[in-house]
């Protein structure tokens, strides 16, 4: 651990941007009153295709904000953009939350609700269209985005798991009137 803890956060929050999407205040009544304590949804990323998420607890807000950023730098999940799209279509599941993701065409820019908003754009997804199906939690909704996102293949990963390397022009040299 350093001692330069003021360097250290200016070279943190050049290379991410971070959003706080809420701040989850519980209490507990003790004998002398109630005691507070607090949860904070953060998300982090550079919009280059990288972005992580973390919630963290605390009693006092900031100390909680600092916690989910560090939990957020450790849960950091690469996100195949293409032309500031997604590659396909995907739906992602946490709980009782689902949250479709769809790919938009250029200028159409992201449709969503504030969670998968938020994290499209700090992940560099500029075009995108989605639909919070079931739950609308905003913890189990930002799982959900990040159980679609986290599941995304490009074609060429999927041709690479496969073991196919034939290219996209070979499929379209094949004969229009094959069998089916």
């Amino acid at each position: 651990m350093t001692f330069n803890r003021r360097n250290d956060r200016e070279r943190e929050s050049s290379e991410f941007e971070e959003k706080m999407l809420f701040v989850n205040r519980t209490s507990k009544t003790y004998q002398g009153g109630r005691r507070f304590r607090f949860a904070a949804l953060v998300i982090l990323g550079d919009r280059n295709g990288r972005v992580g998420m973390g919630i963290g607890k605390a009693k006092e807000v900031p100390v909680a904000i600092e916690k989910a950023k560090a939990i957020a730098r450790k849960n950091m999940i690469t996100v195949p953009v293409e032309n500031g799209t997604i590659p396909h279509d995907i739906v992602g599941e946490n709980s009782t939350s689902r949250v479709l993701l769809k790919p938009a065409g250029p200028g159409t820019g992201v449709i969503a609700g504030t969670v998968p908003r938020s994290i499209a754009e700090l992940a560099g997804i500029t075009n995108l269209l989605s639909k919070e199906l079931g739950s609308r939690n905003k913890v189990n909704v930002a799982y959900a985005v990040f159980d679609g996102l986290k599941n995304l293949r490009t074609a060429k990963q999927v041709r690479a798991m496969r073991g196919t390397v034939a290219a996209p022009a070979a499929a379209q040299a094949a004969p229009a009137g094959g069998a089916q």
